[in-house]
């Protein structure tokens, strides 16, 4: 029996429901997808894509939020559409969180859309950590490379103070129970070069340190580092590493998506339920021009089901 997966629409200003509608025949050779939006926005979504998914329309099943249908206006950022998807989110969770479906893969939303909408929380991943009262891992990648985040969406500025000692060596250790790589797992430093030996900087000690007690508590030498970013992702170093920690966003994201960007996904480690998303935004550039890519949705797909 194919598996079921709760699928939230996401912004339907951007790309989501193409994707969802362009996508359906082929994720339903796996899975048995259960759309959390309204039937009739979708007819809406593929009469704005010249009728070009009207047969797999007609095949799709809906669970429809609890929430009033907005209306479609491709690329724009509105608190209607913002509200919207939160609530095709939460219907798809409760799905998750009844049994109905053993996975969630959640299709990409406007964060400033969900701020007008009046939702306080900056993302899936933050409101997650909330619903279950765990601290969700955000990873993003692919077979090929993947790329754990210790912090996420915040400023640059934010980044130093939050790299401490205890605080990092805890999410190593929790990392640790939810991933098990048969190589150890790279931990990239924070300072150029890890601080030269302290020419440069003395953070990238700490690190060491938390690595050194995460192993301890460990028992094992699960972790490696810390490497320097900027020769980490080298082909020669990649060959004999698929797994990575990055203390900040984007000097793990940068190196992923230029190698794998239609292929990565981002998934939720440490958590209930199993939640997979697409590994980039709305993509208001192109909404409703039948130009997006399915193949990082499919792929997430492919992760939640197991294959």
């Amino acid at each position: 029996m194919r598996a079921k997966i709760a699928i939230s629409i996401g912004d339907i200003q951007g790309v989501g429901p193409e994707i969802a509608l362009k996508a359906h025949f082929s994720i339903s050779q796996s899975c048995q997808p259960i759309y959390c939006v309204h039937s009739e926005l979708l007819a809406q979504a593929n009469a704005r894509l010249s009728h070009a998914y009207t047969k797999a329309l007609e095949n799709m099943q809906c669970a429809a939020p609890k929430a009033a249908q907005p209306t479609i206006k491709p690329a724009s950022i509105d608190k209607e559409s913002g509200f919207y998807s939160h609530a095709s989110f939460l219907r798809a969770l409760d799905l998750a969180d009844d049994g109905v479906v053993s996975g969630v893969c959640t299709l990409p939303i406007h964060k400033h859309a969900w701020q007008l909408a009046g939702i306080a929380t900056p993302g899936h991943t933050a409101f997650l950590r909330q619903r279950y009262r765990q601290e969700a891992i955000m990873m993003l990648g692919c077979p090929k490379l993947w790329v754990a985040l210790f912090s996420e969406h915040i400023p640059l500025s934010a980044v130093s103070t939050k790299v401490r000692l205890e605080p990092l060596k805890e999410f190593l250790h929790t990392l640790a129970q939810v991933l098990d790589p048969p190589e150890p797992i790279v931990v990239l430093g924070i300072d150029p070069h890890c601080g030269d030996n302290g020419a440069i900087g003395v953070q990238d000690k700490e690190v060491q340190e938390a690595i050194a007690q995460a192993n301890a508590l460990l028992n094992t030498s699960k972790f490696l580092g810390p490497v320097p970013a900027d020769s980490a992702f080298s082909p020669h170093f990649r060959a004999k590493h698929r797994h990575f920690v990055a203390l900040y966003h984007d000097i793990g994201l940068a190196p992923l998506k230029a190698l794998y960007f239609e292929e990565s996904i981002n998934v939720s480690l440490n958590l209930p339920i199993k939640r997979a998303s697409v590994d980039h935004g709305c993509a208001f550039d192109i909404a409703y021009q039948n130009k997006a890519s399915p193949k990082s949705y499919e792929n997430a797909i492919r992760w939640l089901v197991g294959l």
